[in-house]
């Protein structure tokens, strides 16, 4: 990071609590010191600081909003005609109208759809129409699912309950203790101690992640849903990450698994911020019978950068492609690891994938890889989140300024100094308060 990037980001902090508006971007979660930070420009997969210095980003493409690459033209050209017709306006704009169609086309067992513009809003949308439907209180999660109060709550009383469901650390300072035992965590894969908290708690809502790190097994959902259908409990499938990657749609398709409500969001506008819950009829009618609502759900370019992205994804059949990238990206990882005869563990969706060395300094190696590739041109880590820009070239040029990174890792095991190699602080993991 160049003097003047690395003083913005200084001033940032002293400005803006945590430096910027989300953890998964803040610099000191790869490379603290050298991590670029800002960017001035992005097309494709590339993305460039603003000393105007190119990168190609293996890593996260937007924390996975940009499956279509950043800067898609067509998604651009229908934004822009938006902006030109005006995006704001005392009426409504029909293309809300046409979206919740096309959701509900894509899943016939919803009938109707409220939209938002974040994954965040989105989640409270859906916990609040289960809440108002069921006549209960009480959630049973499993994943991750955002930063509202009624989230958070699961970590009142002991801060650890969230650390297994995808970022560890999170306190629950701010968050009313009177919601203390509101939301009640269980593990994937672990349906008896779901069947336990339902035989424990009047349950609201089941609400979970089809699926993140690992793949159902013994018929988990399939159990999950009858569960939920046995007690009169909605089944809420949080797809915010998982939609669009492996299905056109959500990734409960591929299961054969209807929940009740679904949640869609970061590539559903292909950088735009647009979300949408979608629902049987009786769920979503109880969204009329308490308060959900908000000015800027209502602007234009949301929906208009969401139909277009349908429309181009269907075309592409973009889930196949970035699918077919990430399995091979992870075969290669493999491969590396065998060559170096490093233990390595792959997981995530094949759209999303990361994987982890089983090792004590597993951070810092994750710091080594940042850094290093940084020097090369490259944004990366231990995960890639796949777009239709990642070509099988750019995929061949990453493996090639990768294989000598494994080498020092390797070197490493063997008794070098990892310290040695890191040119500053090790990376965060999971949440931390910055000075």
């Amino acid at each position: 990071m160049s003097d003047d990037i690395q003083d913005l980001w200084n001033r940032a902090k002293r400005v803006i609590p945590g430096g910027n508006m989300m953890l998964s971007k803040r610099a000191e979660m790869f490379v603290p010191g050298k991590w670029p930070t800002y960017f001035s420009k992005a097309k494709g997969c590339r993305v460039w600081n603003l000393d105007g210095r190119e990168y190609i980003d293996m890593c996260a493409m937007g924390i996975g909003t940009n499956t279509l690459g950043y800067g898609h033209p067509e998604v651009d050209d229908a934004v822009h005609k938006t902006i030109d017709a005006g995006n704001m306006s005392t009426l409504n704009c029909p293309e809300e109208v046409y979206l919740a169609e096309r959701l509900v086309e894509l899943h016939p067992w919803a009938d109707m759809v409220r939209l938002a513009r974040t994954g965040g809003e989105a989640n409270a949308v859906a916990i609040r129409i289960a809440r108002a439907a069921s006549g209960r209180d009480k959630i049973a999660i499993c994943g991750y699912h955002g930063w509202h109060d009624w989230y958070l709550a699961a970590n009142l009383g002991d801060e650890q309950n969230l650390a297994g469901h995808l970022l560890p650390g999170l306190e629950a300072l701010g968050v009313p203790q009177n919601l203390y035992g509101s939301v009640l965590p269980f593990r994937y894969n672990h349906f008896q101690e779901l069947e336990t908290l339902v035989r424990q708690h009047k349950i609201a809502a089941i609400k979970m992640e089809v699926s993140r790190n690992m793949e159902p097994e013994d018929g988990f959902l399939q159990k999950v849903r009858k569960l939920a259908t046995d007690h009169g409990i909605i089944l809420i499938f949080d797809e915010c990450t998982s939609g669009f990657r492996q299905t056109f749609g959500g990734l409960h398709k591929l299961y054969g698994v209807d929940p009740d409500m679904a949640i869609f969001g970061k590539a559903l506008g292909n950088g735009y911020a647009i979300t949408a819950a979608i629902g049987k009829r009786e769920v979503m009618e109880a969204a009329q019978s308490t308060f959900i609502s908000s000015t800027f759900w209502t602007e234009r370019i949301g929906p208009t950068a969401a139909l277009k992205t349908l429309e181009v994804m269907e075309r592409e059949k973009s889930w196949e492609r970035i699918t077919c990238t990430g399995m091979a990206i992870g075969e290669r990882w493999q491969a590396l690891a065998n060559k170096y005869e490093l233990p390595i563990k792959i997981s995530g969706l094949p759209a999303l994938i990361n994987f982890n060395f089983p090792l004590n300094n597993m951070l810092q190696y994750k710091t080594l890889i940042s850094q290093e590739m940084l020097e090369k041109g490259f944004l990366a880590g231990n995960s890639v989140y796949t777009c239709i820009a990642h070509t099988p070239e750019i995929v061949e040029r990453y493996f090639y300024e990768l294989d000598p990174i494994f080498a020092f890792i390797a070197e490493c095991e063997s008794g070098r100094d990892i310290m040695t190699l890191l040119k500053g602080p090790i990376c965060h993991s999971g949440f931390k308060r910055l000075n």
